[in-house]
């Protein structure tokens, strides 16, 4: 049975002064290990893994935003996340001067945009409104789509998947790029013409990205991944970690979430 942990937005301050206050006793010879996860499947994930690890119990410790998570890790107050991709997590290491490692990853996300007028990225309007992720790691990934399409041309000496908006050397249709955070995608639906979104997100406003996506991309470098520190990534604890993110019982979960295992 999985253990839980809520930490809701308001709490996340006041919650991590307390887990401070445990001198990240996390992991340090007990039997109980602590991941944080967000959103389903990512929840759901966790919990197929914890009916799969041996010799170890799973307290899921949910919470309500992407970074918490990583600070948490970094500060050794968990023992592992799930939330993220690699380049997310590369990021907030080069920005917090941090030292956490992808140790397995799990499944694919099939990112895409959608829009609640169009039938076609083709279709975007002259002027039109397209809502962007506010984070380098998902910008990136969203121009190169648009990129893609033939919306918008980037400067091509910056390597795949890493522009950033000063780097879109061509907006023909003259469209208007508004960035948020991805909590807030689902908002910025009701209004744009066009919104970039992540699977776990959408879903909850009953969307697909292979039904209902203008366009899509599914890049095995953005594989949602377990994620530990350099100090604990060999150990006994993260190996039945990964042996269990890799089990048939999440196996089970992903083909019932249509999502792509990674491994």
């Amino acid at each position: 049975m999985t253990r839980r942990t809520v930490l809701p937005v308001a709490a996340l301050a006041a919650a991590t002064l307390v887990l401070s206050g445990c001198g990240g006793d996390a992991g340090s010879g007990g039997e109980t290990l602590q991941v944080a996860a967000a959103t389903p499947p990512m929840t759901d994930v966790v919990e197929a893994a914890s009916e799969a690890i041996e010799g170890y119990e799973i307290e899921m410790v949910e919470v309500a935003d992407y970074v918490q998570p990583n600070a948490m890790l970094e500060a050794g107050e968990i023992d592992a996340n799930f939330v993220q991709h690699v380049p997310f997590m590369e990021q907030f290491n080069e920005g917090n001067d941090a030292s956490l490692v992808g140790v397995q990853p799990v499944y694919l996300t099939a990112v895409a945009f959608y829009s609640k007028t169009l039938d076609s990225i083709d279709e975007l309007p002259d002027g039109g409104h397209v809502t962007l992720p506010a984070d380098a790691a998902n910008l990136g990934r969203a121009l190169q789509m648009l990129a893609e399409a033939g919306i918008l041309t980037l400067d091509p000496e910056v390597e795949d998947f890493n522009a950033g908006m000063d780097d879109i050397t061509d907006n023909p249709r003259d469209l208007e790029f508004v960035q948020v955070e991805l909590l807030q995608a689902n908002a910025a639906y009701e209004e744009s013409d066009a919104v970039f979104n992540l699977p776990a997100f959408a879903n909850q406003i009953d969307l697909s990205p292979f039904e209902d996506g203008l366009t899509m991309e599914e890049d095995p470098q953005f594989a949602v991944t377990l994620v530990t520190r350099e100090d604990n990534q060999e150990t006994p604890e993260t190996q039945a970690l990964i042996e269990a993110f890799t089990s048939e019982q999440v196996l089970d979960v992903l083909e019932e979430f249509e999502s792509t295992p990674a491994f």
